[in-house]
């Protein structure tokens, strides 16, 4: 690699999370970031193992800048105040970066997975789950709720799912935080369920 190019993994990595937004996270490569930047594939390798490596990296970067978001976005906010701006944060940043978004639903490796931000974003929708007095087991069923809620519909939202009916996607989207703060307000404690 020359030394005019001034690649590193980087930018590379960044760059091919602007390309997963433009052209889809499927469409990222090491031979499509290669014909980016002007240079042999084999020049990259030296900064990336595969496209694979390359995709995992987009992963993680992705998951890092929603965790930051998401503490931004938390700081000082507790109940359905939380749980809303936890919801945004998704829903905004998939919209920014769809490519980026869809990196981030990567299967990880377990350590991969282990060292990420993934459990930030967990422990952060634990700490808005505390705000509703949930403990475990419960906690842990929440935040897979939430996690299967608002990613659910997200994912449906970003493929055009809800644009062809009423009422509007938006009006949707707050009714669903409503309802879910409804029923984390009310959830059964263990003395209910018995």
């Amino acid at each position: 690699m020359s030394p005019r190019a001034g690649l590193t993994t980087d930018r590379l990595v960044r760059a091919g999370a602007e390309l997963a937004d433009e052209v889809g996270f499927d469409q990222v490569t090491v031979s499509a970031l290669a014909r980016q930047f002007d240079v042999k594939v084999a020049s990259l390798y030296s900064h990336v193992k595969s496209s694979q490596d390359l995709k995992t990296r987009i992963a993680l970067l992705s998951l890092e800048e929603m965790a930051d978001r998401l503490a931004t976005a938390l700081a000082g906010r507790a109940g359905k105040d939380a749980l809303a701006a936890s919801a945004n944060v998704y829903r905004d940043y998939a919209r920014e970066h769809p490519g980026r978004y869809t990196a981030a639903r990567l299967p990880l490796a377990p350590e991969t997975a282990a060292a990420s931000a993934g459990p930030r974003h967990a422990r952060m929708t634990r700490a808005i789950l505390r705000g509703y007095g949930l403990t475990e087991p419960d906690e842990t069923h929440a935040v897979r709720l939430l996690g299967s809620i608002f990613h659910g519909y997200i994912s449906l939202e970003t493929v055009g799912g809800f644009s062809h009916s009423a009422p509007a996607s938006e009006e949707t989207w707050v009714w669903i935080v409503d309802r879910v703060d409804a029923l984390l307000r009310n959830w059964p404690t263990p003395d209910d369920q018995q």
